[in-house]
């Protein structure tokens, strides 16, 4: 079986710090290649796989301000759909843009939704639902009006998180600097908790970082590390004594929730989209309502046993688990083809 791994441009495939869609990306390509297939990955020409890799453009949009995005875009997906008749499976993992291509070529695609970034995007799927194959990463992130093949959940090479049973006091908030990731109630929850918070992620709203944020960081008990890569990622979230994560939308999957478990360390969660998925309420965390519940968690995380956090991840998140999901996909279509 040859398949085309799609992955966006955005960031570097694996990511050097941020960039979920393209660590997921890398996580299916260099699974896939595991099980002795013959995988090809379309990324920034920078971009690391055991594969083969196929690119038109050197580094990332983010990294590089000459690239103008939709050109880089439009190079990138044309490259893979004018040597789609080579692969038997495509794997989509670039939003709509792709699905405009699947009646125009004969190779099945299969497109992994990692989230709708607007509901003015939905007219796009609806189009192309008898053309392509979706994949959700939640049951709680399926469009009603939208057919799909599977839930995949994203999977992490477990191999690389170190489990730690005797965690540093501090509680971690990791992930985008956006008031829908609850950076500031992060805050708010560490404060009347009297425990130290540090923020690690990258800063997408500025204002909010500038009005919200900046002005409880002390270095005391509120410390921004900024946005952290693998090697301070691990560390970070293997020695927190807590991962924060108070969203305020219906967050698709999470992959920071599902990488603190791996090491132990469990997650106290507001109550939306995918995080009753995730986290098993009282046993790998806790799933609350609002900030004085979350304050409540904060005083019974010593209840948490960090090793049932890591049976957990381990069991329902791996990356050997996502590619089995993927591959019952895979041979499905081709049967049903």
């Amino acid at each position: 079986m040859k398949i085309a791994i799609l992955s966006p441009i955005i960031w570097r495939t694996p990511p050097l710090k941020y960039g979920p869609w393209e660590q997921v990306a890398s996580n299916i390509a260099e699974g896939l290649v595991e099980k002795g297939l013959e995988v090809t990955l379309f990324a920034t020409g920078d971009s690391l796989t055991k594969g083969l890799l196929s690119s038109v453009c050197e580094c990332s949009c983010a990294e590089d301000p000459s690239i103008d995005p939709k050109v880089a875009e439009c190079m990138h997906i044309s490259n893979l759909m004018e040597q789609a008749n080579g692969f038997d499976i495509i794997h989509n993992n670039f939003d709509f843009l792709p699905l405009t291509y699947s009646k125009l070529i004969k190779t099945p695609m299969v497109t992994t939704i990692h989230g709708f970034s607007s509901p003015k995007i939905i007219p796009v799927y609806k189009k192309y639902n008898s053309t392509t194959h979706y994949v959700s990463i939640s049951n709680s992130d399926r469009n009603p009006e939208l057919s799909y093949a599977a839930t995949v959940y994203n999977g992490i090479n477990i191999d690389e998180f170190i489990f730690n049973r005797e965690p540093k006091d501090y509680l971690l908030f990791f992930g985008r600097i956006h008031p829908e990731k609850g950076t500031y109630e992060a805050i708010e929850i560490a404060k009347q908790s009297k425990r130290k918070l540090i923020i690690s992620g990258l800063i997408q709203d500025q204002e909010y970082f500038n009005h919200k944020i900046h002005p409880y960081i002390n270095n005391d008990d509120i410390v921004f590390v900024g946005n952290s890569g693998p090697t301070e990622r691990l560390k970070l979230l293997s020695q927190a004594c807590a991962l924060l994560h108070p969203i305020r939308f219906p967050e698709p999957f999470g992959l920071s929730v599902v990488e603190a478990m791996a090491c132990g360390t469990p997650v106290i969660a507001f109550n939306l989209g995918s995080m009753p998925e995730l986290i098993i309420h009282e046993k790998t965390g806790f799933l609350v309502s609002n900030i004085d519940e979350a304050i409540e968690a904060v005083g019974n995380i010593s209840l948490i046993n960090r090793s049932k956090c890591t049976e957990w991840a381990s069991s329902m998140f791996s990356r050997q688990k996502m590619i089995e999901g993927y591959l019952k996909v895979y041979k499905k279509i081709l049967s049903d083809k």
